[in-house]
């Protein structure tokens, strides 16, 4: 692609690497095929392609995002199934990110739009605050419909109460800062930090607590560090640059306390949305003299849980399963960090029959908080999502994104739970408390 930008704004490191960005495409479309908002629209502004010309009308004249630039990024999931496809390398996550900042400084949005996503910036992150807002909205989930209807940002709100979890599950103290030791008989094989997140603690706590339980058994020492939080995705592709960057810092910092103190032979993470963000530390604070280097190091010892187990010799099946599981492939999972064999590999080893998903590169809807933000269309790539599963007959879904468990499990009466808690299980720990709330598949 052509593009016409002066000397002056490549000056500005990141209009730069936009730039270059924007010259690998070559307009072949073969994106548009694999984009799940163009899938359900057919509007070419809601393709990859489409927004790429958007993002360079509007980075090129050096102009405020206007009202139908901003609908169409807004549109956009950052699934990145369009890097998995494109034959030319164009790595679109970092330009929508790129655009979603400029966005952010450039374009003030409605009143109702500005509160709603201000709320979402200062609820999700913190483990407090969201433990509070999922009670008072489990109360009010009878009205979601209601709420909904209303209209404006009334519709967010709605889409917000519909995906409270009926039940908040009790605290754990596998979420707070500390070690916990390899197994002696296992012995010591390794020491991996994990990280505890913001959400996936709320709402589902068990998910750490069996790669903990996992990991000792096979000699793995785990440590949860002090001072680690959100990892900075949620308000990161919302384009608040500087507090995603500040969360990234703090966790580096945290992690970098350990390399440099006992060491650490990866950063596990259960969750493969805060995986693909974890991963791009290095090149979100490259700018960063104090945290460049540091950063680098930390994403170089990021690893999604099941890539670190397949390292492993995990203890014997305790006994086959013979469940037969759909295998639902996070995005972040099969195109932010391009792992598609290990989970089902693991799976498959501990006993479970594997079930291919029809167009599994589809996206659920969930994409951090877009299921809130563009509830319409997140409903209708859920449904789909959600009659593709169903297809295949499984006894229960498996994936490895609480964000995805969020939105699946909001629209099936199929079991579905973390790629990590099967494994557990299978390995010698306790049922899931998904699976042992469901009687028949527990069974």
């Amino acid at each position: 692609m052509q593009t016409n930008f002066s000397i002056h704004q490549l000056a500005d490191p990141h209009v730069a690497e936009a730039e270059a960005i924007l010259r690998k495409c070559v307009h072949c479309g073969f994106c548009t095929a694999t984009c799940p908002t163009f899938a359900l629209l057919g509007d070419e502004l809601d393709s990859p392609r489409g927004r790429i010309y958007l993002i360079k009308d509007m980075l090129e004249n050096d102009r405020p995002a206007d009202a139908r630039t901003v609908k169409h990024i807004d549109r956009c999931l950052s699934c990145l199934s369009c890097m998995t496809t494109c034959p030319s390398g164009v790595h679109y996550m970092h330009l929508v990110d790129h655009a979603r900042v400029h966005i952010e400084k450039t374009y003030r949005r409605p009143l109702g739009d500005r509160l709603v996503r201000g709320m979402l910036a200062a609820v999700l992150p913190d483990p407090g605050r969201f433990r509070l807002a999922l009670r008072g909205a489990r109360l009010a989930r009878p009205l979601a419909g209601l709420v909904g209807s209303l209209g404006g940002p009334f519709r967010r709100l709605g889409a917000m109460l519909e995906l409270a979890p009926a039940r908040i599950p009790a605290r754990s103290k596998m979420t707070a800062p500390g070690q916990f030791p390899a197994e002696a008989e296992a012995g010591r094989k390794g020491r991996v930090a994990l990280l505890t997140g913001c959400a996936q603690p709320v709402l589902a706590p068990g998910i750490n607590a069996a790669a903990i339980r996992l990991l000792t058994r096979a000699g793995v020492e785990v440590v949860l560090p002090e001072g680690e939080g959100c990892c900075g995705a949620l308000v990161h592709h919302l384009g608040k640059e500087e507090p995603a960057l500040e969360a990234a810092r703090r966790n580096v910092d945290a992690w970098m306390r350990e390399i440099e103190g006992e060491g650490l032979d990866a950063i596990l993470v259960t969750a493969s949305g805060c995986g693909t963000t974890i991963k791009d530390y290095g090149f979100m604070l490259r700018l960063d003299p104090a945290y460049a280097e540091k950063a680098e190091r930390v994403s170089a010892l990021a690893r999604d849980v099941t890539e670190y187990l397949t390292t492993l010799e995990l203890p014997a099946p305790a006994a086959p399963v013979g469940l037969t599981v759909a295998y639902h492939s996070a995005c972040s999972m099969q195109h932010g960090q391009k792992i598609t064999r290990e989970p089902k590999d693991l799976l498959a080893a501990a006993g479970f029959a594997l079930r291919d998903i029809p167009e599994g590169h589809l996206c659920c809807g969930s994409a951090g908080t877009y299921n809130i933000l563009q509830p319409e269309l997140a409903r209708r790539l859920r449904d789909r999502k959600i009659a593709n599963i169903e297809t295949t007959q499984p006894d229960l879904i498996a994936t490895g994104n609480i964000g995805c468990m969020t939105q699946i499990g909001g629209g099936t009466e199929l079991p579905i739970v973390h790629t990590v808690e099967l494994l557990d299980w299978a390995h010698g720990g306790p049922v899931p408390e998904t699976l042992a709330r469901h009687r028949p598949a527990a069974e």
